[in-house]
């Protein structure tokens, strides 16, 4: 099984916990993509729920799909979220913001009730830090000097540059209007507090590493599902 089934067997597996009536937190990423594919389906099918996307992108698909669409001022509480993580580790602490939307996640993330997380066999790790970059949004004024002292803690970052098809290698801007710092380490072992650390930085805005907020993950594996709660 390759990765892209991976992917679509975990976000799959993630949609069968929603029922109608419910608020869901609609994630973004490679892996979340199927669950919103097969959450429009379900919604054609008749389930009645209402979504709030954590990005443009998302609420550019959720559209596409018909599912319907609300915002927290509405819906301050959100049953359940679907999202992806780019590393988790083994107290299910992630990394996320690989899809530059980690701070919209983590304000979703924290109005939820319950997290579900949809990876690859890939993206799990003994210590966060390892395999993925962690994500910092920062705001452009200034950046250089946040930058600085964002390098004090992981030692080197590096300015995410936009290189999609239109792009023209200018540094990425985010939904919000702002940088990101793809910070290198050679692990996290203690990932509360460097999260604390980083956000007390000014011009930090918020920072990818997510603890205590997923209560289960749900891993699409070669040879089919596995879960860590």
């Amino acid at each position: 099984m390759n990765t892209e089934s991976q992917k679509k067997i975990a976000a799959e597996k993630a949609t069968e916990d929603v029922r109608s009536g419910m608020v869901v937190g609609l994630g973004t990423g490679s892996t979340v993509y199927y669950a919103l594919l097969k959450l429009g389906a379900m919604v054609r099918e008749g389930l009645d729920i209402v979504g709030i996307p954590t990005s443009e992108g998302t609420e550019k698909i959720a559209f596409a799909e018909k599912i319907p669409l609300t915002t927290l001022a509405t819906h301050p509480t959100i049953d359940l979220t679907i999202d992806g993580a780019d590393e988790v580790d083994a107290h299910l602490n992630l990394i996320k913001g690989g899809g530059a939307a980690l701070v919209r996640e983590k304000i979703i993330a924290n109005a939820s009730k319950e997290i579900l997380i949809v990876v690859d066999e890939s993206k799990v790790s003994r210590v966060l830090g390892t395999t993925f970059s962690l994500p910092v949004e920062i705001v452009r004024f200034g950046w250089e000097a946040t930058q600085t002292e964002v390098n004090r803690i992981c030692g080197k970052s590096t300015l995410r540059q936009n290189t999609s098809q239109d792009g023209d290698g200018s540094p990425l801007i985010t939904d919000n209007g702002n940088y990101i710092l793809d910070c290198h380490f050679d692990g996290i072992p203690a990932p509360q507090a460097v999260e604390m650390q980083l956000n007390n930085i000014p011009g930090v805005v918020e920072n990818g590493i997510f603890v205590n907020r997923a209560d289960k993950v749900i891993i699409g594996t070669a040879s089919g599902i596995r879960y860590m709660e």
